[in-house]
């Protein structure tokens, strides 16, 4: 598997889209809330067939973001715990 960061911008959604994004990103069992707008994941899927999975849910003018992690990151004050991002990213 591999850790994916997913970041949006959902313009004009409606909080019951925020809520169907948020229960597709938990759907993939190992995630993590990092920050506001920007969650981790951990999936066999490729980029693109989660960001197609979400142009689905969100808005069409909503921006959104999905890369593969490298591993290699720095942070401070995220909302999610530390030792999940050690572990998965």
């Amino acid at each position: 598997m591999k850790t994916y960061l997913i970041s949006y911008d959902l313009n004009e959604a409606e909080s019951d889209e925020y809520n169907q994004l948020f229960d597709y990103i938990k759907s993939f069992g190992t995630w993590a809330h990092i920050t506001k707008s920007l969650w981790a994941i951990r999936s066999d899927d490729s980029a693109v067939e989660i960001r197609d999975a979400i142009k689905k849910i969100v808005p069409d003018e909503s921006r959104i973001f999905v890369a593969k992690s490298s591993g290699v990151a720095a942070w401070r004050n995220v909302f999610c715990r530390n030792a999940w991002l050690k572990e998965y990213l």
